[in-house]
């Protein structure tokens, strides 16, 4: 029986690291965690354990959501394919995102929910969302 999804995981380009760090950081808001020890090793020899597993992709978590960014040689942007990020005061968040020079597309086709679409800076697609109600 599944009981919850762990993760999603997103493909980047090579040297893309840094920018997906400010941005799913800095701007997003989510917070970094390391790779499992075990895992380390697909991340390069940074000095500290979170400095190693930046070093090819990221890991990142909001609440008990985790989203994995993964480097890819063969890269191509998930342009349909995305997370669907859950927001608490989603329009006052949109408002911040534009204000640090994110492009939002607001979208009402999902009844009972307000959204929008954004891209991270390597063009993949997220989904913002909060169900009307505030719920």
């Amino acid at each position: 029986m599944i009981t919850g999804l762990d993760h999603v995981q997103l493909a980047a380009p090579p040297g893309s690291e840094a920018a997906l760090r400010a941005f799913y950081g800095g701007v997003l808001g989510l917070r970094e965690i390391p790779k499992p020890p075990a895992l380390v090793g697909r991340g390069g020899g940074g000095t500290s354990l979170l400095e190693r597993s930046r070093e090819l992709g990221g890991w990142f978590e909001a609440g008990e959501g985790r989203l994995h960014l993964g480097i890819d040689a063969d890269f191509h942007p998930a342009r349909k394919a995305h997370p669907a990020l859950r927001v608490a005061g989603l329009r006052a968040y949109a408002q911040r995102l534009a204000g640090q020079g994110v492009q939002v597309s607001w979208n009402d086709d999902l009844p009972g929910h307000d959204r929008f679409y954004a891209y991270d800076p390597v063009g993949n697609r997220l989904e913002f969302l909060e169900r009307r109600g505030g719920g």
